[in-house]
């Protein structure tokens, strides 16, 4: 990989003003355009470094401190995407860190899954940086009409922008959008990969998608930061995602829902859970067709979700928080029992 300027790469004063004290012990910044496995790429602003580091939480996105070829710190985050982790611990994986734009990327193809596309506008809005919808593949005969109106009921307050990285529709306007760091997220076979090399001007892997469900294959295998072309910023092209649990998104399942947050303060009781009480404006815009039922149950369901992930957190810490008294009472005891203890 060729090295990226800092100008590209999205250095300015305030990480210069955060890197200070790093500065002043002889560490020099990069930031970090790929991990693999214990080790990772570092981009300097002049030559890109592997290097390695431990006990770091470390992401594609990061700004480092680089000792050698070793990180010594991590900057504080400015923005950070963030889902459940896959593994079922109670704690979030963070998917690209210090974003500017979250590119949500939806296929104009088949069956809107319209449940998925609020999934990750409430991880997008969570993240600090600003969402938009890229509507792909309108050239494969699908309604685009009616799939960008079904879009942009969902995405309150979101740009959906429709594309096709075949033809090159759509793209002017796309990048346009797109500056600073960007993130592409989505499932297999959107058409992550094939808009990511129409924006960066790099070729990546791309693989048909099967036949038989439309689903891709994994070809991003993994985050990487690439050059957005005219040097607007830079891109972080993602895998697919086939499972995006929710982690501490409250504030960004209440951003994707607003719409419902907003009828919920007409209804006639404060507690009002939009089933089958009186006066509930909910339901009554559910039943004026003005809201989907389909997007009430949405709601529901991530709002569930991520007080259930609350709930493993926060037993986790008052787990971790026994064991560290345990673990005082223990050295207590340890201390108070020790031969010779208490005589004069």
């Amino acid at each position: 990989m060729s090295s990226l300027s800092f100008d590209v790469l999205g250095w300015d004063s305030a990480w210069a003003d955060s890197f200070a004290p790093h500065a002043a012990g002889g560490l020099i910044p990069g930031r970090v355009v790929r991990v693999d496995r214990g080790r990772c790429e570092v981009a300097t602003g002049t030559e890109v470094l592997h290097a390695e580091y431990s006990r770091l939480d470390v992401c594609t996105g990061d700004w480092v401190a680089l000792s050698g070829l070793s990180i010594h710190a991590v900057l504080p985050r400015r923005t950070a995407l963030v889902r459940a982790s896959a593994s079922g611990v109670s704690s979030g994986q963070v998917l690209a860190a210090n974003v500017d734009v979250v590119a949500v990327v939806i296929p104009c193809e088949g069956e809107l899954d319209l449940g998925r596309a609020e999934r990750l506008l409430a991880l997008a809005w969570e993240s600090g940086a600003r969402p938009v919808v890229v509507l792909t593949k309108t050239d494969s005969g699908a309604d685009v009409d009616r799939a960008l109106d079904l879009l942009t009921g969902v995405a309150i307050g979101v740009d959906v922008i429709p594309t096709s990285a075949r033809s090159g529709a759509g793209l002017d306007a796309l990048a346009a959008e797109l500056t600073g760091t960007v993130v592409l997220v989505g499932r297999s076979g959107v058409g992550k990969s094939t808009l990511a090399s129409a924006l960066t001007g790099v070729e990546l892997a791309v693989r048909e998608v099967r036949a038989g469900d439309g689903k891709g294959r994994h070809t991003t295998v993994r985050r990487e930061l690439l050059a957005l072309r005219g040097g607007s910023g830079v891109l972080i092209d993602t895998p697919g995602l086939r499972g995006v649990g929710l982690f501490d998104a409250e504030d960004g399942v209440a951003r994707v829902f607003a719409d419902i947050d907003a009828l919920a303060a007409d209804c006639r009781f404060g507690d009002c859970a939009h089933g089958g009480e009186p006066g509930c404006a909910v339901q009554a815009a559910i039943d004026a067709g003005l809201v989907p039922a389909r997007r009430l149950e949405s709601y529901r369901k991530l709002v569930r979700e991520n007080e259930w992930a609350a709930a493993r957190t926060d037993a986790r810490l008052r787990a971790e928080r026994r064991a560290k008294e345990r673990s005082l009472h223990r050295q207590f005891r340890n201390q108070f029992n020790r031969p010779g203890h208490g005589r004069r």
